[in-house]
């Protein structure tokens, strides 16, 4: 007999099974991710220029919720992803400038590839 989740996870028109567990994670991505751009938002409102400690704050926040969701490190593109992403905002986070740090090519490919990957899980996330 099968289990329940093989059979919700079973492909279409080609493309491989996507587990209830990569749609979890994507959900759960793009709620940490617009946790981070309400902060931002918050902090420009504010009236005051964002310091590097406001975008520390966010970038590690940022971090801490994605290495969260693949505490083993996960198996797949969009745990993979998800890793990569979290790289990224933590080492952006540990620079003198983190806003300046996370501004680079590296750490938008990660957001484009965790976007993507979610895209095939059936999650629209926006990095």
């Amino acid at each position: 007999m099968a289990s329940p989740s093989a059979a919700a996870s079973s492909p279409a028109a080609g493309r491989a099974p996507v587990t209830v567990d990569e749609k979890t994670l994507c959900e759960s991505a793009e709620k940490a991710g617009q946790d981070m751009k309400k902060a931002l938002i918050a902090a420009v409102q504010s009236g005051n220029e964002p310091s590097a400690e406001v975008y520390r704050k966010m970038l590690t926040d940022l971090h801490d919720k994605l290495a969260a969701l693949t505490p083993g490190g996960g198996d797949g593109k969009v745990a993979d992803a998800l890793n990569r992403m979290g790289a990224e905002a933590a080492k952006a986070a540990a620079a003198g400038d983190p806003a300046a740090a996370a501004d680079n090519p590296a750490f938008e490919k990660a957001g484009t590839d965790l976007t993507a990957a979610c895209k095939t899980a059936g999650v629209t996330v926006n990095f």
